[in-house]
């Protein structure tokens, strides 16, 4: 097949979802355009019945994350949220991110004149927080006291120069938890400050930060 640049920019999509229902986005997302993608299981940290920000009172979930050019990923969130009603209470939420491009995926080929969109409202970052196994608690415990109101749990594996330790003089590379929190533009610093005091994010081999813009969200709740 051959292989054809992406008409525009690229987006990454990643919704966050019940438990099962992981399978059906992925195959509904398929059906409008995007080549494939990849499924987490994580767990939600909301600890109180409210309707709250992330909808993640329930505690598994599963994340799917994929990626396609930009007029493709609005059209598949749009079909997504007519077929998962991300709108109603506990279905779930969906949002989008740019990206400058990426490989191995499909009929696509990276496409370097990304351009970036300085002039879109942005309304919410993406604060992703990588930590040892068992520390996912504390990075939310921290983002809570900021001002969050859930977050997701995913669990990973390491491989970073400061993450190897031995045992029975075998190298052995230590499971990881990713903690992705959604956050209003305003609070987005005060959550990440609290998080890196806690953690001490910035002594080597504690863990990293990252933070994106949103381009799109649906099926969020203040």
């Amino acid at each position: 097949m051959e292989l054809n640049p992406c008409d525009g920019d690229f987006e990454l999509i990643c919704v966050i979802i019940n438990f099962g229902s992981g399978s059906r986005v992925l195959k509904q997302a398929k059906k409008n355009g995007i080549k494939g993608g990849t499924i987490f299981l994580g767990k939600g940290t909301i600890k109180n019945h409210l309707l709250e920000i992330l909808d993640l009172n329930d505690i598994r979930k599963e994340i799917v994350i994929m990626t396609g050019c930009s007029h493709i990923v609005k059209e598949v969130l749009v079909k997504l949220d007519k077929e998962f009603q991300f709108k109603k209470p506990y279905h779930g939420i969906a949002f989008s991110m740019s990206v400058a491009g990426f490989l191995g995926a499909g009929n696509y080929i990276y496409n370097d004149k990304h351009k970036k969109k300085g002039d879109e409202n942005i309304m919410y970052h993406s604060i992703t927080v990588i930590v040892d196994k068992g520390k996912g608690e504390l990075v939310m415990e921290a983002a809570e006291k900021a001002g969050t109101k859930g977050g997701t749990i995913i669990n990973a594996r390491g491989s970073g120069i400061h993450e190897t330790s031995k045992l029975f003089s075998m190298e052995i590379e230590p499971e990881k938890e990713i903690v992705l929190i959604l956050s209003e533009v305003h609070l987005t610093e005060k959550i990440v400050k609290s998080i890196s005091k806690e953690l001490e994010i910035e002594r080597p081999g504690n863990g990293i930060i990252f933070i994106q813009d949103v381009n799109k969200t649906y099926g969020i709740y203040k």
